[in-house]
């Protein structure tokens, strides 16, 4: 029975806070990349991470919305109910919060541009506005619409650029406004890593998506492939990590966030011995917490550098 006027824990439920830790990771690793430089302004820094979770939530509700009209979401999926699937809100409702989170969202991020760039830097403000803009697209044509990007095998693209390229090296824009060839190896863990858990969450659902026609990279090429594609988006990380800090060494604590590695290279092994997709659900969570747990060591590493 649908719920006319949806409780807190509903939205809460639709929200799903627990993919943040994860979106807040690229923010943190751009932001600790300014601090290596001397560079750190706190209104940037909050202001950033509130956009960043305007755009999950955003993409969270867009999710539920898309997966859950194109019937995606139904009873054989492996992971956590939805609140569409689950009738506890409907579709009208979903849509006007989506509508509603991405006018706040454009506002945010107009109030961050104006706050970095001012009226001095007009072409860096109209190129991170249209970034801003279309990532607020990004975020709602994942899965909604005729053309959903999600359902023809580009969300791992999308997942690269966005959470790798434009979140580590973009909020690093923000506070020094200039970018080094040495800033591709931080973006290039967060944006691996974080392919690795889209990667985990389609091969738990590459049965159920493969019958729904949502063609995701492990529909495409299969499930043993997944496995192999897995294990480079975890070791390319690990070089990318190593090769950042052996480049600008100053400090053997500059290396703290590889041991973030054990825990992943265990992982590893797990997806590569696995046989039941359901399993991979705890391995999908546990990738991203360590995520971000590596952008934390990225950061307490950074004061080295100073």
């Amino acid at each position: 029975m649908e719920l006319t006027l949806p409780n807190f824990r509903v939205w809460l439920s639709a929200a799903r806070l627990r993919t943040l830790p994860l979106s807040f990771s690229g923010i943190i690793t751009g932001t600790a990349m300014a601090v290596s430089k001397g560079c750190f302004n706190p209104i940037i820094f909050v202001l950033a991470l509130w956009c960043t979770f305007l755009f999950q939530v955003i993409s969270n509700f867009a999710n539920d919305y898309g997966d859950g009209l194109k019937g995606t979401d139904n009873n054989n999926r492996v992971g956590p109910k939805r609140v569409l699937q689950s009738g506890l809100l409907s579709a009208v409702l979903l849509k006007k919060a989506i509508i509603f989170l991405s006018i706040i969202s454009f506002f945010s991020v107009l109030l961050l541009l104006c706050i970095v760039f001012g009226s001095n830097q007009w072409i860096y403000f109209i190129i991170f506005l249209f970034l801003g803009g279309f990532s607020i697209w990004a975020a709602i044509r994942y899965t909604v619409g005729d053309h959903a990007y999600g359902y023809k095998g580009l969300g791992d693209l999308f997942v690269f650029l966005f959470f790798g390229l434009l979140g580590v090296i973009g909020s690093q824009f923000l506070f020094i406004q200039s970018i080094e060839s040495m800033d591709i190896f931080p973006a290039l863990v967060i944006g691996c890593l974080s392919v690795a858990v889209l990667n985990l969450n389609n091969m738990r659902d590459h049965i159920n998506d493969r019958q729904s026609s949502k063609n995701t990279l492990v529909v495409k090429f299969g499930y043993l492939w997944a496995k192999k594609y897995h294990s480079t988006l975890i070791f390319v990380p690990f070089f990318a990590s190593f090769f950042y800090s052996f480049f600008i060494f100053s400090s053997v604590f500059q290396f703290i966030h590889l041991l973030i590695f054990i825990p992943l290279f265990f992982h590893l092994y797990k997806v590569l011995k696995n046989k039941d997709p359901k399993d991979l659900d705890l391995e999908l969570k546990k990738v991203a917490l360590l995520t971000f747990l590596w952008s934390i060591l990225f950061l307490t590493a950074s004061n080295y550098l100073l």
